[in-house]
């Protein structure tokens, strides 16, 4: 089986050595970049399974360089784990916002780096033969899984992966009850490194996404968290 391919973007080359070294000794296909600009000529000619996106790049930055690649529908199914020296909250959001999947903070361990690379790849790569087959239909709302489409009020919404996985799965446990810590743990696949807030921020991209009507599925429990309207 072919492995998968990854892009680093870092324009500190010491680290972006480390991590091409340590990624490839795990059997990745890794390609490095030292500026936003370089990283989207190559993410445009080429076929990625991940990007690994330090933030703070000089000329385009990485949320600039985020912003384009999930505008993109070509390329807005890349995952993005975004590298931030900063550990600053709204820019942590921002990248959230955008559509990225997960952030590190700046030190960080090369064992994590590679738990966090490995956790994402094995939810987003399976082949679509591998994808469940089904369509879930709502009034107002239609969400079909093996094409990963969602259609609100008739109209189709675009949606970034992790938006994608989210409705997916509060819609599929309709009625229940789910905590952010179960869906960090379920739509993340990764323990305690990302807060709380980052599903309310989801949340909230997803809601306004879909419009008032169908947004009104997704019902914020005080205190609990979310649930999908029966």
């Amino acid at each position: 089986m072919e492995k998968e391919k990854i892009l680093v973007v870092d324009d500190e080359e010491d680290i972006l050595e480390l991590v091409r070294y340590n990624l490839s000794r795990e059997g990745y296909k890794v390609t490095g970049s030292l500026t936003g600009e370089d990283a989207l000529r190559k993410v445009r000619s080429d076929t990625f399974d991940l990007i690994v996106l330090d933030l703070m790049l000089p000329g385009m930055d990485g949320l600039a360089f985020t912003k384009t690649v999930k505008n993109d529908s070509r390329l807005r199914r890349i995952p993005i784990i975004m590298l931030t020296a900063k550990g600053e909250e709204s820019d942590i959001v921002t990248g959230l916002e955008l559509g990225a999947d997960d952030y590190i903070t700046k030190p960080f361990s090369m064992r994590e780096l590679v738990a966090r690379v490995k956790t994402i790849l094995k939810r987003y790569g399976k082949k679509p033969e591998e994808a469940p087959k089904a369509v879930l239909k709502f009034p107002q709302l239609e969400i079909d899984i093996e094409k990963h489409e969602v259609k609100a009020s008739g109209k189709p919404v675009e949606l970034t992966a992790k938006e994608f996985e989210l409705l997916r799965y509060l819609a599929e446990n309709k009625g229940k009850a789910i905590s952010r810590e179960r869906l960090l743990d379920t739509v993340w696949g990764i323990e305690v490194a990302i807060e709380t807030r980052t599903v309310d921020v989801h949340v909230k991209r997803l809601r306004e996404k879909l419009g008032k009507r169908a947004g009104e599925y997704i019902l914020t429990l005080r205190g609990v968290g979310y649930k999908f309207r029966e």
